[in-house]
C-alpha cells in the first residue's frame, strides 16, 4: 500500500504529524515541527528513533541536550524523557520511529 503524506493519517495531537506506516511492531511518523514548535518533554512506553530530514532542531532526552541537523539520528530507550524545540527560521522535518 502506497501512503502519500499528504493524504496520510494525521496524528493526534496538535502538531503537523502524518503516520506514513502502522502496524503492531512498529509506527512511522513525518513529523514538521515549524520555527518556535515544540514537543514537551514526555515518555513513552517504547523505543524511538529520530532521524532529520531537514532542518535543525533541539532535542532533550532525560537530563541532557543536543543539536540535531540534517541527516542525523537518535535513538531514546523506552520510558525516557524526550522532547524537542525547533528553535531556528526554518522548518524541522523528522522521521520518528516508534518500536514496540
Amino acid at each position: 500500500m502506497i501512503i502519500d503524506l499528504n493524504t496520510a493519517e494525521k496524528v493526534p495531537f496538535d502538531l503537523d504529524g502524518r503516520i506514513m506506516f502502522n502496524s503492531e511492531k512498529v509506527q512511522l511518523i513525518h513529523l514538521s515541527l515549524m520555527p518556535g514548535d515544540v514537543v514537551a518533554p514526555h515518555s513513552n512506553p517504547f523505543d524511538v528513533v529520530f532521524y532529520v530530514l531537514e532542518g535543525e532542531g533541539i532535542i532533550s532526552v532525560g537530563d541532557e541536550t543536543a543539536i540535531l541537523n540534517e541527516d542525523q539520528t537518535i535513538d531514546v530507550a523506552k520510558d525516557i524523557q524526550r522532547g524537542w524545540r525547533n528553535v531556528s527560521d526554518q522548518i524541522l522535518r523528522l522521521l520518528v520511529v516508534k518500536v514496540f
